[in-house]
């Protein structure tokens, strides 16, 4: 009854036939072994310090999850649940999991859905993005998130400055055209004068080398204050930023002075905060109040039901949202399928982070927008010889 009940819904949603959809699903699909791992990826740089945080290093791992079936297909994704949740899926069909007309997979992963959202693209022979909704670009606008303090890095104190332009060249050259700069040096590793106007430096620097094409955006990881927000505008009144991201904590009336600020200069750039809360409904009254232009919610904290939830929150509103994503080279994969599916979409955050072990064919970066394959699922593999020699597994469940 289940399957029958998701095969209705599923080709009503999509407007196929019942029987185009029965006849591709196999029937007694179940999920018969979980792997647990750690993906480690490497940048290609040294991240350097922000204005809360040290040194973040070359590597970032993601606690990752493989679901095998007895159909030979396999669902791949980042997944921070237990042991213990996962185990509940062991026997059962994915299917049941997956609420189409509604676009949310439910179950006992919480917001650890992905590699169920891969499974189902698989078995459904469709990208996740279009299970998400498809009324996205073709291609997705990117950022490079990964200029951080490099200034501050011992190997570069001799000439701090033309470091920023060699980590500009770097995203460039992968097809960036444009940057989201750390600031608020200030806030922790400078004396406040020192820090900021060695912000204001950099600054000037990647816009001279860059060139006014390319699009700029700051983050202060909330160094900043309001009047030192607008005390930088002011000193580079013709920088055009892109957006201010985390200038200072977020208040509903301090990011309003903000934005009206910025309007009464004729400028456009846009406010964006929201990457530390916990709770989808910590947005409601910036969204009610159009506070923040440019939600972030984490990607891998809401996972694509909180994303598209707080999505439809800020449609109405004429909102954007840009899921943070940091340290998580497959929450880079996880935003890009957002972008794809909905229409308000800002840009993807890109962690330059790889690894020889996943196998991410058909994401490519050009003149600022990524490409999605049209593959099931996220179109992602596992280079088996290369994971069984380097990965550890963390668990391995079977029924």
């Amino acid at each position: 009854m289940r399957r029958r009940e998701f095969l209705k819904a599923a080709a009503g949603t999509i407007l196929l036939p019942l029987w185009s959809w029965a006849k591709e699903i196999p029937g007694e699909l179940k999920i018969t072994r979980i792997v647990g791992f750690d993906l480690v990826s490497e940048r290609a740089k040294l991240a350097g310090k922000n204005s809360r945080r040290d040194v973040h290093g070359r590597r970032a791992a993601d606690r990752m999850v493989r679901l095998f079936t007895n159909m030979d297909l396999e669902g791949i994704g980042n997944c921070r649940a237990g042991k213990r949740e996962l185990a509940q899926l062991l026997g059962k069909d994915p299917l049941i999991f997956y609420k189409g007309a509604n676009r949310r997979m439910t179950g006992p992963l919480g917001a650890g859905t992905m590699p169920l959202w891969d499974l189902v693209g698989k078995v459904l022979k469709k990208p996740v993005y279009k299970l998400l909704g498809g009324a996205g670009p073709k291609r997705v606008p990117v950022y490079d998130g990964s200029i951080y303090f490099s200034d501050l890095l011992p190997q570069y104190s001799s000439k701090p400055l033309d470091r920023f332009k060699e980590e500009i060249d770097m995203g460039m050259a992968i097809g960036h055209r444009a940057f989201k700069v750390k600031i608020g040096r200030g806030a922790k590793w400078m004396p406040p004068k020192e820090g900021y106007a060695r912000d204001a430096l950099v600054l000037k620097t990647i816009r001279q080398h860059a060139g006014p094409k390319i699009l700029v955006g700051v983050d202060a990881n909330n160094g900043y204050n309001l009047a030192k927000t607008k005390r930088l505008m002011e000193e580079l009144p013709n920088y055009n930023f892109a957006f201010l991201e985390e200038m200072f904590p977020e208040q509903v009336e301090k990011c309003l002075e903000l934005k009206r600020f910025i309007r009464r200069h004729g400028w456009k750039s846009l406010v964006a905060d929201g990457e530390t809360q916990s709770k989808l409904d910590a947005y409601k009254p910036f969204i009610e109040a159009r506070a923040i232009d440019i939600f972030q919610g984490d990607m891998n904290r809401f996972s694509f039901e909180g994303i598209l939830t707080e999505a439809s929150w800020c449609r109405p509103q004429g909102l954007q949202v840009a899921p943070h994503n940091w340290g998580s080279l497959v929450g880079y994969y996880m935003q890009l399928h957002v972008g794809r599916a909905i229409t308000n979409f800002y840009r993807a955050e890109h962690d330059p982070l790889s690894n020889a072990v996943l196998i991410a064919d058909g994401y490519d970066i050009r003149n600022g927008s990524a490409s999605v394959p049209d593959a099931p699922g996220f179109g992602l593999k596992i280079d088996e010889d290369k994971f069984a020699s380097t990965v550890r597994v963390n668990f391995d469940l079977k029924i």
